[in-house]
């Protein structure tokens, strides 16, 4: 995988940087809940050759407004790892990192629309 050959016009973040919003810290049962829930989905995502590109990041927008909680893939033929691309897509849609293993992430982030109703989070 090499970084010359991405035509990256995302900023990626640094590796295991947290989101932007402060007001959005799951506690580790609520991490545990979703990682539950997020182990049963199918990825909706996919980081291919050409890495994050505006494109994705709006998919995984309006994929992430839908259903709060989703799933993305980082394909082999991808320029970046899973757990930089994690970061980067957190933070390009001010989400959570709930889970990274292997080649897949889950992200969440609490629903902006009016129309979806949210996720029933565990509290402590």
């Amino acid at each position: 995988r090499s970084p010359g050959l991405s035509a990256m016009p995302v900023r990626l973040a640094p590796v295991g940087a947290k989101p932007r919003r402060a007001d959005m810290a799951l506690t580790k049962k609520q991490v545990k809940q979703l990682r539950s829930l997020g182990h049963h989905l199918d990825p909706q995502v996919m980081i291919g050759k050409n890495g994050l590109t505006p494109g994705l990041v709006a998919q995984a927008e309006a994929t992430i407004d839908q259903r709060e909680l989703i799933k993305c893939s980082v394909l082999e033929s991808s320029p970046v790892e899973a757990k930089e691309a994690a970061g980067a897509l957190a933070g390009e849609l001010e989400a959570e990192v709930v889970q990274v293993i292997g080649g897949r992430f889950i992200l969440y982030r609490r629903t902006r629309r009016d129309d979806v109703k949210p996720l029933e989070l565990v509290r402590d």
